[in-house]
């Protein structure tokens, strides 16, 4: 079986809209007192209303968070 190549630049083609998720959790008021997403509020609010996208959206931002948090 071939192992396929692993794309280095995987994060710049996962993010698609930037800034898009921060605007839309401004807009519905998913914001902490600190500025910044409560991702597990939006999560539930995407679930809850069928955003698949959002959800998309918020599970990369989970992850982008821990690779920031292990560089540390």
């Amino acid at each position: 079986m071939a192992r396929r190549k692993r794309n280095r630049y995987w994060i710049q083609k996962a993010i698609k809209r930037e800034g898009s998720l921060r605007r839309w959790a401004e807009k519905h008021r998913l914001l902490t007192k600190r500025g910044t997403i409560d991702l597990d509020r939006a999560k539930k609010y995407a679930e809850r209303k069928g955003l698949t996208q959002r959800i998309r959206q918020i599970n990369l931002a989970k992850t982008l968070r821990k690779l920031r948090r292990k560089r540390r």
